[in-house]
Order: structure tokens, then sequence, then C-alpha cells
């Protein structure tokens, strides 16, 4: 099984019912509020087009994550404004995250299958080990 390839080809699939996958990420988007009142409340005040487009650029970061094992400037950036000292993303809204997303794959994915599904969540389970890692450690710095 190429991971990459399944993930690249649905990925393509989700986001073509739309200019942009626009359905997709609104059906995400909804579940995943939906998911707790810890979550709906986080995203009581947020830009929502523009949370969508930095989602979309973090899919790409994420499978350059888990492609290579290395992050980058983004990737570190993203840990940073999610951690303890600012937006609180608390480990455990991961898991509501990541679920959110695999039911919108699963609705939006025609060929959906065991192997999509765990493409899925290889791709994003690096990137959001490195975001929980990070969640109460705050910035690294060289040598520390």
């Amino acid at each position: 099984m190429d991971v990459e390839q399944l993930f690249d080809a649905s990925y393509q699939r989700v986001l073509s019912d739309s200019a942009g996958g626009q359905d997709f990420f609104d059906a995400f988007y909804r579940r995943f509020i939906a998911s707790s009142d810890e979550v709906a409340a986080k995203f009581r005040h947020t830009d929502m087009a523009r949370q969508q487009a930095m989602l979309k650029k973090a899919f790409y970061r994420l499978l350059s994550f888990f492609a290579s094992s290395e992050t980058d400037y983004y990737l570190e950036r993203i840990a940073v404004v999610h951690d303890r000292r600012h937006l609180d993303i608390r480990p455990a809204l991961y898991d509501l995250w990541l679920e959110s997303l695999i039911d919108t794959v699963r609705a939006f994915d025609p060929c959906f299958d065991a192997d999509v599904e765990l493409a899925w969540r290889l791709v994003m389970a690096p990137g959001i080990v490195f975001m929980t890692f990070h969640h109460g450690r705050g910035p690294t710095t060289p040598g520390a």
C-alpha cells in the first residue's frame, strides 16, 4: 500500500465536488464544531474562510511532515499558535479533529475504504503528535 498515493488520490476526490473543496471543508468544520461544546467555543469568533484556507495548506504540510519527518516554519508556527499559552488546543481535541475529518472523508470520497481511512490516519498522525507534544512546551530553542 502506497500511503501517500492513497491519501493524494482521496484528497483530490474529496476536493473535486466544488471549487477548492468548499463543500468538504464546510462539512468538516460543521462536524468538528458540533463534536463538543469546547470546540464550538474555540471557533465562536473565527473567520471560517480564513480557517479553511489554513487547513488546506496544513494538509500539504502534514503530508510533507509524514513523508520527510522534517518540520518547517509553517508547522512550527501552527504548533505555537495552538499551544497552551495561545489558543490552548488541548491534546484531546485532536482526537475529535481526526474523527471529524475521517467522517467527512467517508462522506465525500466515493472510493473510501479501510485503506483510504488508514492512509488519512497515517498521514495526519505525525502532525497530530507534533502538535500535542508542543502543547505544553512552547517554542523550542536550539540546544535546550
